[in-house]
């Protein structure tokens, strides 16, 4: 027997009733639950990575490039085999660097192998490399970079990691090296360095990091310091507080702040104060920060072009920022408590990209240098940008030994670094 319209109404009512008294318990309004303990939307992941995990990231890396750079010749036994990468390239060079830097804090030799292990291979080739190369045959343009370089960009920042190295194998191929930056590479009128291109006398902020921590590593500080004071100079631009990338003799033309270029200039700054304390080289340290950490967007990154915010976020500059923030702390050059979170927010963004097979995502491609905006913007990424790995690792080590090293708890579920251990480990339960 069907139910009459009145009952079919009256049900109706009832389970109206019963699903209103449900959405009523469920409506989370100020006065029945933390609204502040509501989960946000974060794009990346926020949160305090932990050591273990940030070893693992750099494993993955380590073992992909182990597994893709190669330590013999080709079958002509002419040439080097070639890997994903280039063993003798500056890129290589700041990994190299980098994988020293993880070995020293992490404590797996490993990573400290993976560099010394091909820089000695480099330096056993030269000599019968260099001999074919006196007896004017063509040999490889890799190793001719070796024996012969002709660009801060062949002797630079693998210099720098041979001297880190503190390898005696490598003392007569780090000679090469420094030779060419001391006295060979092409400079401007003031001595500092300089290319012939695009045009002639142009100076590259690059070229902060391919020739001044050689420098000083070597035992050159004073030639160094110089070298910084003359960058700043003349590509420091004080309203923005970031270096352009490019500098011209010419009184007036426009500047780009191009990331990666400003990440080197950072870069050299730390590895000068590595070096040698400086009051000098602090001030520019700290006053490039100023204009480089209200930069950072909010998922962690660094723009391609720092200040203009329609270009993408940039994965090698996030990196070096990261690095020597972290870096900074870790010596005590900053306040942990202002600085850390930014650090932490960085890693997050460079982890974030780094796929399971170990390669690192977003990385700008090789850029030259320009006078227009287009240029650096539609600069295409690629995985296989070499620029983006020494910067990751390097970024990774700093990173483990912050975390190692220092009290960062979620405080309100923020990130906030302390003095001593504040006891407040209790876990966060967002608010679904």
């Amino acid at each position: 027997m069907f139910p009459t319209k009145n009952k079919m109404l009256s049900a109706l009512l009832a389970l109206s009733f019963i699903a209103s008294s449900v959405s009523a318990q469920e409506v989370q309004n100020d006065a029945t639950a933390p609204l502040h303990l509501m989960r946000p939307a974060y794009k990346i992941p926020y949160g305090i990575p932990k050591a273990e995990e940030v070893k693992a990231t750099m494993d993955r890396i380590k073992n992909y490039l182990d597994a893709t750079t190669f330590m013999e010749l080709d079958e002509s036994g002419k040439m080097l085999k070639r890997g994903t990468f280039r063993l003798t390239s500056y890129e290589w060079g700041v990994t190299y660097s980098a994988m020293l830097r993880a070995g020293e804090v992490t404590g797996d030799p490993s990573y400290t192998r993976y560099a010394i292990d091909r820089m000695e291979y480099l330096a056993r080739l030269a000599p019968d490399f260099k001999a074919r190369l006196d007896k004017g045959e063509d040999i490889d343009p890799l190793m001719h970079q070796v024996v012969k370089p002709e660009a801060l960009d062949d002797a630079g920042a693998i210099c720098a990691a041979m001297l880190k190295a503190k390898d005696k194998k490598l003392t007569k191929q780090i000679e090469t090296y420094y030779d060419f930056i001391a006295h060979q590479q092409y400079r401007y009128t003031d001595g500092m360095f300089a290319r012939l291109r695009p045009v002639k006398n142009t100076v590259w902020l690059d070229d902060m990091f391919m020739g001044i921590p050689a420098l000083a590593l070597h035992g050159d500080i004073d030639e160094a310091q110089r070298q910084f004071k003359l960058f700043h100079d003349k590509m420091w631009v004080e309203d923005k507080h970031l270096y352009r990338h490019g500098w011209v003799p010419s009184e007036h033309h426009p500047s780009f702040f191009w990331g990666r270029a400003n990440g080197w200039a950072l870069l050299t700054a730390c590895e000068l104060l590595d070096v040698k304390e400086s009051a000098i080289i602090m001030t520019y340290f700290k006053e490039h920060l100023a204009g480089l950490l209200p930069l950072q967007h909010h998922d962690g990154a660094w723009h391609q072009l720092l200040d203009r915010p329609d270009t993408y976020l940039e994965t090698s500059c996030t990196a070096i920022y990261c690095y020597c923030l972290a870096h900074a702390i870790n010596q005590g050059w900053l306040d942990a408590e202002t600085y850390g979170a930014q650090a932490i927010l960085a890693w997050n963004y460079v982890n974030a990209h780094v796929n399971q097979q170990g390669q690192v995502e977003g990385t700008c491609v090789g850029t030259g240098l320009a006078f227009d905006p287009a240029f650096y913007a539609y600069r295409p990424v690629n995985n296989f940008a070499a620029h983006g790995y020494g910067p990751t690792l390097w970024a990774g080590a700093e990173i483990y030994q912050l975390v190692k090293t220092h009290h960062i708890k979620l405080n309100d579920s923020a990130i906030h670094f302390y003095p001593e251990d504040p006891q407040t480990d209790a876990p966060i339960f967002y608010v679904k």
